[in-house]
């Protein structure tokens, strides 16, 4: 079944929720009947912990549905628990960034905002080592492991079918030197090629935007099956934040739009970035 554990996990909850929903039920009504708690549908539902087929099975019996969707949400919880790639890689992914990862490898649109430094998915290796340095205590292994997960995630631009990727960056992530002349030089010059890219589209805030109201960065995830609702992300040093709620993804969606519509157009950011290289170069 295509898409990441943590989207199959994701939808395998939503499916369950909506469920209970439509036979109007709450999870302490239906966890007395199946003779379980309360707080383990309630897990079920979040997807926050561990999903048995054989509780999706009584699940599905219990709410009566056809024997196709009860075979269908049992393959999602059999397949959830596959681990993906990036499992591999350790401490390199903390938990909170795992979600993430999974979330973006399954997203069928990105819509990004970055007021500090260059997207992730367009970071260059020299460029993501320096931050990993300066923001994390890592040894040269877990330093390489880090670097390597950053460039394997990368790869999604490039796959067969893409998602698209709208980044918006501040001026100031252009001008900030991180690692050097040298490294940012490779650094806007691979912004460039990846604009290139027909999933692409990079727009940057120049300095004369004037004020706009503040957000911080983050991220808006969206995804290919409508069943699925939008996930704005956000992270910080030890941990990060998943909105869903309708209002909360309302905001920022208004709120990169706003920023969309302040920033320079695709044309005049991709020269704004090559004045900047211009100028790093000399």
């Amino acid at each position: 079944m295509a898409g990441s554990p943590t989207a199959r996990r994701r939808r395998l909850a939503i499916e369950l929720k909506k469920l209970r929903e439509d036979n109007k039920l709450t999870c302490n009504q239906v966890g007395e009947a199946l003779d379980w708690s309360g707080s383990k549908v309630n897990r079920l539902e979040t997807g926050s912990g561990r999903v048995q087929p054989s509780d999706v099975d009584a699940l599905c019996r219990f709410y009566e549905t056809s024997d196709e969707l009860r075979e269908f949400l049992k393959r999602l919880a059999k397949d959830s628990k596959v681990r993906g790639w990036w499992h591999a890689h350790g401490s390199a992914v903390p938990p909170w960034f795992s979600v993430y990862v999974g979330l973006e490898q399954d997203a069928s649109s990105l819509r990004q905002y970055q007021c500090e430094f260059v997207p992730g998915l367009m970071q260059t290796a020299a460029y993501a080592a320096e931050l990993h340095r300066a923001t994390n205590q890592l040894t040269a292994d877990d330093l390489e492991r880090a670097v390597s997960v950053r460039m394997e995630r990368q790869t999604l631009l490039t796959a067969e079918d893409p998602p698209d990727l709208w980044a918006i960056v501040h001026e100031s992530v252009l001008r900030h030197v991180v690692g050097g002349r040298e490294v940012m030089c490779a650094q806007l010059e691979h912004m460039l090629d990846v604009n290139r890219l027909k999933n692409v589209t990079l727009q940057v805030i120049p300095f004369t935007a004037g004020t706009y109201p503040a957000t911080g960065a983050f991220t808006i995830l969206g995804f290919p099956e409508q069943e699925d609702p939008d996930v704005v992300y956000r992270d910080g040093l030890t941990d990060a934040v998943y909105l869903e709620a309708t209002d909360d993804v309302g905001q920022y969606t208004k709120a990169f739009d706003n920023l969309r519509a302040i920033a320079s157009s695709p044309p005049r950011s991709a020269l704004l970035i090559e004045r900047t290289l211009e100028e790093f170069s000399r």
